[in-house]
């Protein structure tokens, strides 16, 4: 049933991937896709975010820096370890110069997990305002979508990546760190004295 189930996906992947070239609006996503990775790449958030905390000492920010940058952690170990796992190889991309990757492992995709992750945290458990929610979906959606339009991946990784994503979520709402906590966690690491920090004098 499994195998049927991953033929399954791969015939329907390539049709979608046909499909797109001929469609205006995603062939255009396409072009775009490039950029889309990189904006969603683990490494690349892992590296911004520690600078991110390293250049704005700002005691509202502390809460959001060090949830965020553990979530970051979780991500990237969890999808690791499911892709050594389940150990599913990537699609033979028709244009063979798409055929570059960070692995070769195809399931789950890492880039929706992170964008569904960072979005239910920016949304859900930190908000930032509203305007900026149009925005923010938009991109988790491109990101996604891109991710099958690169032909990087199976649609079935993708729709696991957003899956492991929100559960990822879920388990940060039930670890988030208090305000004090994380200026506590910030001034071990800075060995500096942070406002709000438990040992702040």
């Amino acid at each position: 049933m499994l195998q049927k189930i991953l033929r399954y996906d791969v015939q329907i992947t390539k049709k979608f991937v046909e499909l797109a070239l001929k469609t205006t609006a995603l062939r255009s996503l396409r072009n775009h896709a490039m950029f889309l990775e990189v904006s969603c790449h683990g490494i690349v958030w892992l590296a911004g975010w520690l600078s991110f905390i390293w250049l704005f000492s700002n005691k509202e920010l502390y809460q959001l820096q060090v949830n965020m940058l553990i979530a970051l952690i979780l991500d990237i170990v969890i999808i690791a370890a499911v892709k050594a796992f389940v150990r599913r190889r990537r699609p033979i991309p028709m244009n063979k110069l798409l055929a570059v990757g960070p692995d070769k492992y195809s399931f789950p995709s890492g880039h929706p997990s992170r964008a569904v992750l960072i979005a239910f945290i920016l949304t859900y458990l930190s908000p930032v305002s509203i305007i900026f929610y149009p925005p923010l979906f938009a991109w988790v959606c491109a990101v996604a979508i891109s991710r099958v339009l690169l032909e990087r991946h199976y649609i079935l990784d993708v729709v696991g990546g957003v899956g492991i994503g929100l559960l990822e979520g879920l388990v940060m709402s039930l670890i988030w760190l208090s305000q004090s906590t994380s200026a506590s966690i910030l001034s071990s690491l800075s060995d500096e004295k942070l406002d709000g920090g438990e040992y702040h004098v």
